[in-house]
């Protein structure tokens, strides 16, 4: 097996495990390579151990009465433990919001132009805000932008949810949709 230092070895303050030198307690449960519980040991001697087998002493479970410590390569647990963490933010990813504009007097080319780009954005797993603006006067129009929200709404029930359906708020009106799930 390979030589090991453990002199090298650093403690670090945002370490979550406590490592060989770091292990306060006299003595340790430990947990061998393989999985197989080696039994209670003082940590000097599983130390020893570790060191013979070329691993480390990782403390798992510092709250257990005595603690207990597993013999495992720290710098492959570590490894892991970034490529899972890294995998999880990927998962998580948050959702775009992608925004339309309309109007209470969009043609209907246009709104169907509008529609298909949402349904689009749908499709990919992005939320859709439709924003429609009225302009000084055009506030006494209110009904028939409540008309043009409940076209696109229809349009949409199969494959988004309406997640927010405002109504006018100063001089806008805004209505959005969420990507239905499917299970």
């Amino acid at each position: 097996m390979r030589e090991r230092s453990f002199a090298n070895r650093a403690p670090k303050k945002d370490d979550k495990y406590n490592v060989n030198e770091d292990i306060t307690a006299r003595e340790v449960r430990v947990i061998g390579v393989d999985g197989a519980q080696l039994g209670v040991l003082t940590t000097v001697d599983a130390i020893k151990m570790a060191e013979e087998l070329g691993v480390d002493v990782v403390e798992v479970a510092p709250e257990a009465n005595p603690p207990v410590c597993r013999l495992l390569d720290y710098g492959k647990l570590k490894y892991k433990e970034q490529k899972k963490a890294a995998e999880t933010r990927k998962r998580s990813a948050q959702q775009a919001v992608k925004e339309l504009r309309v109007r209470y007097s969009t043609d209907e080319h246009d709104l169907d132009t509008k529609v298909r780009a949402a349904r689009k954005f749908l499709e990919g797993g992005d939320r859709v805000r439709f924003q429609m603006r009225f302009r000084g006067r055009e506030v006494v129009y209110q009904n028939l932008g409540r008309d043009i929200f409940d076209e696109i709404v229809k349009r949409h029930e199969d494959i988004g949810t309406v997640d927010e359906r405002s109504p006018l708020i100063g001089q806008r009106m805004i209505l959005s949709f969420a990507p239905k799930s499917h299970k």
